[in-house]
C-alpha cells in the first residue's frame, strides 16, 4: 500500500504528534508498504529518507502551547506537488483542524482520507467558530480516529460526527530493554538496596517535558520539592528537555538547587534508560492532554508513575491501577504521594508489574494493526488518492496548479 501521512507541527520540535507519526511511518515501512510523510521542517533539518519538507514552520500558540505550523499559498502549492507525485492509496492527515499541512491537504485531495484527531479541549471557541470553515474539509475525510475518549468527545462536541478510538502506539520492548545508567540512578537502586522509609533516604525523581511549557508542570513538581527534599533529603530530580534552566529553579531555595540536575534535550535511546533509571516518574501537567504518551513510555521501561489527575492521564493509568494520581496544581499532594511511594519499595514494585502489563495494549504491534484496518477498510472499492481539480475550490483557498 501506497501512505501518505501529514504532520502538523515542525519536524524539527520534538513533540507527542511527531513521535507518533515517526513510529507509525516506520512500523509500516517494516510491514513493506511505501510511506511518505510530509511535513513542516527548516531548510537545514536532517529529514529521514521518508519525510518530504513543506518548508519552514512558523510559531502559533495553539491549545495552550506554541505550535510551529505552515500554512499558505506556497505550503498550498507544495501539498499539491506532494500528492500528484505521491500517487497515494490512502492519505493520513493528524490534526486536520489546526491552521497547517493537513487541513490544506483535506482541502487539496480527493479519495481515502483518514484523520487522527490528537487535540482535546472541550472548550474550544476558536474551534467552533471556525467550523464553517472547517466544514467543507472534513466531509472529505473517509475515517476518523481518535487517540482518546477525550480527544473523541472534543470532536463530537465542536465539529459533529464521531471517530474511533485508537490510542498513541510506543514500542514497548525499546523502552522495556534498556539499560539503566548508574549516574542517573539512586544510591538505593545502584546498590539493589531499596531505600526504605528513613529522613535521610533519597529517591531519584524523573521529569521529562519543555520546561518553558507551564502546562507541562514543572512549575507544580518545583513548588513540591521543597516538602519533598525535608522528608527525604537525598533526594534527586532529574529533569530532560529544553528550556530556560535558571529560571525553572529561581524559586527554589538556594540550598537546594544542587538537588536539581537539568540534562537538557535527550535522544531516544537515552530517555528509554532515563526512565529505566529513575525510582519514580512524575508528570504534573496541568491541562491540554488527550492522551499522555510519556507515561506509556515511563510503565514500558518499568517506571512507576505519579501524574496529575488529569481525565486523560487517568484512563492512560487504568483509572490508577497501574500508576497513582494527585489532584492537578496541588503541590502539597504531589509532595505527600511522591514521599510515600519513594518510601514504599513495595508498592513501587507493585506499580511496575501493573504498569508493564497495561501498557501492551499500547504497542505498536496493536495500534499499528488497528490503524492498518482502517485504511483497508476505506480504500476497499475506491480509486487512489488524486489532487481535488474542482476550480471552485481552487479559488475559494488558493490551492493554485503548480
Amino acid at each position: 500500500m501506497r501512505i501518505g501521512i501529514v504532520c502538523p507541527y515542525s519536524w524539527d520540535v520534538p513533540g507527542g504528534v511527531q513521535f507518533h507519526i515517526r513510529d507509525l511511518a516506520e512500523y509500516f515501512l517494516r510491514l513493506g508498504h511505501e510511506v511518505s510523510v510530509l511535513a513542516p521542517a527548516d531548510d537545514d533539518t536532517p529529514l529521514p529518507p521518508y519525510v518530504v519538507s513543506a518548508g519552514r514552520a512558523v510559531p502559533v500558540p495553539y491549545n495552550g502551547s506554541v505550535a510551529r505550523l505552515n500554512f499558505g499559498f506556497l505550503s498550498a502549492a507544495r501539498v499539491r506537488r506532494w500528492l500528484h507525485e505521491g500517487k497515494f492509496d490512502v492519505i493520513h492527515i493528524h490534526e486536520p483542524t489546526s491552521p497547517s499541512l493537513g487541513l490544506l491537504t483535506c482541502w487539496a485531495a480527493q479519495g481515502p482520507i483518514v484523520a487522527t484527531f490528537h487535540t482535546s479541549n472541550p472548550r474550544s471557541r476558536a474551534m467552533i467558530a471556525a467550523y464553517a470553515i472547517l466544514q467543507a474539509a472534513l466531509e472529505k475525510i473517509s475515517a476518523r480516529i481518535a487517540v482518546s475518549e477525550y480527544a473523541r468527545r472534543t470532536l463530537v462536541e465542536h465539529l459533529g460526527g464521531d471517530a474511533v478510538v485508537i490510542p498513541n502506539g510506543v514500542d514497548v520492548d525499546f523502552f522495556a530493554t534498556a539499560e539503566p545508567k548508574p549516574e542517573w540512578q539512586s544510591e538505593e537502586a545502584r546498590s539493589s538496596v531499596e531505600g526504605g522509609g528513613g529522613t535521610r533516604a533519597g529517591g531519584t525523581i524523573g521529569f521529562i517535558g519543555r520546561i518553558d511549557e507551564p502546562r507541562k508542570g514543572l512549575p507544580v513538581l518545583m513548588r513540591a520539592l521543597p516538602a519533598i527534599l525535608e522528608a527525604r533529603p537525598r533526594t534527586r530530580l532529574l529533569v530532560a528537555g529544553r528550556g530556560d534552566e535558571e529560571a525553572a529553579v529561581e524559586d527554589l531555595p538556594e540550598e537546594l538547587r544542587s538537588r536539581v540536575e537539568f540534562l537538557g534535550m535527550i535522544s531516544d535511546r537515552d530517555k528509554a534508560r532515563f526512565l529505566r533509571s529513575v525510582d519514580l516518574y512524575v508528570a504534573p501537567n496541568t491541562g491540554g492532554e488527550s492522551f499522555g504518551i510519556i507515561l506509556v513510555e515511563a510503565m514500558s521501561a518499568g517506571a512507576p508513575v505519579l501524574a496529575s489527575d488529569l481525565d486523560a492521564f487517568v484512563q492512560v493509568l487504568d483509572q490508577g491501577k497501574a500508576g497513582e494520581v494527585f489532584a492537578n496544581e496541588d503541590a502539597d499532594a504531589l509532595a505527600a504521594a511522591a514521599v510515600r511511594l519513594l518510601g514504599d519499595p513495595a508498592r513501587r514494585a507493585e506499580l511496575r508489574e501493573r504498569g508493564s502489563a497495561h501498557v501492551r495494549r499500547f504497542d505498536w504491534s496493536t495500534v499499528g494493526a488497528d490503524i492498518l484496518s482502517v485504511y483497508e477498510t476505506v480504500t476497499t472499492g475506491t480509486t487512489a488518492v488524486a489532487a481535488d481539480e474542482r476550480p471552485g475550490l481552487r479559488a475559494r483557498f488558493g490551492l493554485a496548479r503548480d
